[in-house]
């Protein structure tokens, strides 16, 4: 994962000082801290709500909260995101212990995803390499295109994977090294022990307060983070340069926050080494170098949606960024 300068082809960036890198580049515990702290906060507030509401009224009055829920939950992603780039924080442990919990909570083991998306920085939009496509579902029509930006394939994809490990304690996908596979499989068996035994535990005390507040909300939440995903590389150009390659999505500042200032997209992948509360400063630098820019999510989501509509329709196969 190295720092773009390259705009492109013939034209280069003109690059940060190394002044200025270092100064963007310090990573807060303060920062990482509020960031979290906020973000599991409001999870942790509107969990509650929800099983107050549905203690006393019914399930039916807390479906509004568990959407909300919903996109809080999934969205932890971010913080999986970025502490596997141990930029979170400071502390090389707290990026872990906020990795690795956000990590179970979504379904996604940690030290997997970080594999996974080592590669992707490194091939980004390479349709041979990119873990990302690689893996990415082809819709070639419109109820799979639906079924794609739902989320939900992708999350029992990666759930069947994790099984799959855990099970047969083999590991071919290529993004993981040989010298990692043991540590992949013992990763996946703990996350199945685990949730093996809050399933377990739910049903000796007859609690659907898990299913309520956590599994409804993170499937639920993944209408929400998949169009989010699809806008950060799909219809850019497959080329080395992150200033052509992905997309950054100006959007709303709640949006942000609850996205970890990852819609600045294009330059979390030009500079990864930046701290997600850096990027708003990084942005106003190199604006002026961004190719795909998206104007708020929906737009972005019809953009891209109509992206993949015209390659299936011109009959080749299309490969979602």
């Amino acid at each position: 994962m190295t720092d773009a300068t390259i705009s492109e082809p013939g034209h280069r960036l003109k690059p940060l000082s190394p002044a200025m890198l270092r100064e963007l580049s310090v990573r807060s515990n303060l920062r990482g801290a509020a960031q979290s702290l906020a973000h599991y906060g409001m999870i942790a507030l509107v969990g509650a709500s929800i099983w107050t509401v549905s203690s006393r009224y019914g399930i039916i009055w807390a479906l509004p909260l568990m959407a909300v829920q919903g996109y809080l939950v999934a969205f932890l992603f971010m913080a999986v995101h970025e502490t596997a780039h141990k930029t979170a924080f400071r502390s090389r442990s707290l990026n872990l212990t906020v990795g690795y919990l956000s990590a179970f909570i979504i379904g996604l083991p940690y030290e997997y995803y970080c594999l996974f998306h080592w590669d992707h920085h490194r091939y980004t939009q390479d349709p041979e390499k990119d873990p990302e496509l690689i893996v990415g579902v082809k819709p070639a029509s419109d109820a799979q295109l639906a079924l794609a930006y739902s989320g939900l394939v992708q999350v029992a994809g990666r759930l069947w994977l994790m099984l799959g490990h855990a099970v047969t304690g083999k590991v071919v996908v290529p993004w993981i090294p040989n010298n990692k596979r043991a540590t992949t499989v013992a990763e996946a068996r703990a996350y199945v022990a685990l949730y093996t035994l809050l399933f377990a535990l739910s049903l000796w005390l007859s609690s659907a307060l898990l299913l309520w507040i956590w599994i409804v909300p993170l499937l639920t939440g993944q209408f929400f983070l998949r169009p989010y995903l699809y806008a950060e590389h799909t219809g850019c150009e497959r080329t080395r340069s992150a200033f052509q390659n992905t997309r950054t999505t100006y959007t709303g500042a709640l949006v942000k926050w609850i996205a970890w200032n990852m819609p600045y997209h294009v330059e979390h992948h030009a500079y990864p080494s930046i701290p997600f509360h850096a990027l708003p400063k990084l942005n106003e630098i190199v604006d002026g170098e961004i190719v795909y820019r998206g104007r708020g999510y929906l737009r972005t989501t019809r953009e891209t949606w109509a992206w993949f509509r015209r390659h299936w329709k011109s009959g080749s196969r299309p490969l979602p960024g």
